[in-house]
């Protein structure tokens, strides 16, 4: 059910700490990790709870003001300019219930923070591969994390989601409800979500690392090839994923990966057998390197060891229905360093397994069997050039695009949902934002 509360202490925009462009601190709070897009909004509100968050909505709504929304900056669907900003970034506070497996997460938090928190009792949340991505986002919008196929999505483990609505009440949100089941795969499309409760699984340990090969030496399509034969023959419990990075020759870098084009699997299992399941990946060709091993869940992060520095990318993302090795090996032909003439990385998630179970939430396209997603380090006109003629190869067998991995190259709002979900969305949408306050959103806002 969705209940409402009358807020504790009514505070006023005035009493807030309000951010202006040129006002001291004003950087700071648009300071994030997605580094491409200009972020010019004439209002920042640095929220430091629930009544800051309704303050700012408030003021919002009675001046008709585009609302957006920013934690750690990580999916900006593009610039903006004008507008109120609520950032989140302060709302830090993580609350672990070791007997009921619960985290209490507000909008703020990283996954790090809860991986942490977690740890000493055994635990581990639905986080994705980067410890410094904001845990509510990445769960509004499903959440496709390090065990997906054994645990499903994030989303799916969701008890309850404390918001704000553009008529600037909180709202405390539980399984059952319509606003529930959208927020759960619609993003930021309803409201400021200031808190969140999820469940926790109970996780010590995981076989998992990457197994690297050198692009130039070995054909990437032949890895590729290789891997997707392999993903026929895995327990529907292992996560895995293929990835293609063409890495700048800097000395920042690892030498074993500085300068190459760099091929890999990555692999997750918390079953037994893990070496026995992955040695036909070993004879591929020759092995660059490999990290595979039994690590602390707390070293999750290593398996794909993500960039932790901000930066500018552009890039987009095909669900795909079924396997097509021709077009997945005409993507690689078509991103790949002498190619592309920009650093472009692909990355090919195996789906299936608990992500095609059926759950009371709007993660759309749950019979998918792959992921593909790829990302460029150009600017976005000519990210576009790349990535488009791209992800044509793929539209035959695409059935949409991820709300978590389209970040700026693309139509905001085009295929992220199937008709029926998209129409629900908006019925609910036209609810609780008739006047569309937060627009600058990816899902149903565009």
């Amino acid at each position: 059910m969705t209940s409402m509360t009358s807020m504790t202490s009514s505070r006023h925009l005035t009493e807030l700490p309000l951010l202006r462009p040129g006002d001291p601190g004003y950087d700071d709070e648009l300071a994030g990790f997605q580094t491409g897009f200009a972020q010019r909004p004439d209002l920042v509100v640095p929220a430091r709870g629930t009544a800051d968050v309704a303050a700012a909505v408030r003021y919002a709504a009675e001046r008709r003001l585009p609302v957006g929304i920013k934690a750690t900056g990580h999916g900006l669907p593009g610039p903006v300019d004008g507008g109120v900003l609520v950032s989140t970034r302060h709302m830090d506070r993580v609350s672990v219930d070791p007997e009921a497996r619960t985290a209490r997460v507000q909008a703020g938090v990283r996954w790090g923070q809860v991986v942490a928190a977690a740890e000493p009792y055994g635990l581990a949340p639905l986080n994705g591969s980067a410890p410094s991505v904001g845990a509510v986002s990445y769960t509004l919008g499903g959440g496709l994390g390090v065990l997906a196929r054994e645990f499903g999505y994030a989303a799916d483990h969701v008890r309850s989601l404390d918001i704000v609505t553009a008529d600037g009440r909180a709202r405390h949100v539980t399984p059952g409800s319509d606003l529930y089941w959208a927020l759960l795969g619609g993003g930021h499309a309803f409201g400021v979500v200031t808190e969140m409760e999820i469940g926790l699984v109970p996780v010590r340990t995981l076989y998992g690392g990457s197994l690297a090969f050198d692009g130039r030496d070995v054909d990437p399509a032949v890895v590729l090839r290789a891997y997707e034969e392999w993903t026929r023959t895995v327990p529907d419990g292992l996560t895995s994923s293929f990835a293609a990075v063409p890495y700048p020759d800097i000395p920042a870098l690892p030498p074993h990966v500085r300068g190459r084009y760099v091929v890999s699997v990555r692999v997750a299992h918390t079953g037994p057998d893990g070496d026995r399941i992955v040695a036909p990946l070993r004879r591929v060709g020759a092995v660059l390197s490999d990290s595979l091993r039994e690590m602390p869940y707390a070293e999750s992060h290593t398996i794909h060891s993500d960039p932790d520095f901000p930066h500018a990318y552009y890039g987009d993302s095909a669900v795909l229905g079924e396997w097509d090795l021709d077009a997945v090996a005409g993507v690689l032909g078509r991103t790949g360093p002498e190619a592309a003439g920009a650093m472009c990385v692909v990355q090919v998630n195996h789906l299936g397994g608990a992500l095609a179970r059926p759950a009371p939430n709007s993660v759309p396209y749950r019979e998918g069997t792959f992921l593909v997603r790829m990302l460029t380090m150009a600017d976005r006109e000519r990210a576009r050039e790349i990535l488009d003629p791209a992800f044509e190869l793929l539209a035959p067998v695409t059935l949409g695009r991820a709300v978590n991995f389209a970040f700026g190259a693309g139509d905001r709002g085009a295929g992220l949902y199937d008709a029926t979900t998209r129409e629900r969305l908006a019925g609910i949408k036209s609810r609780y934002d008739p006047a569309n306050l937060f627009r600058r959103n990816y899902g149903v806002s565009g």
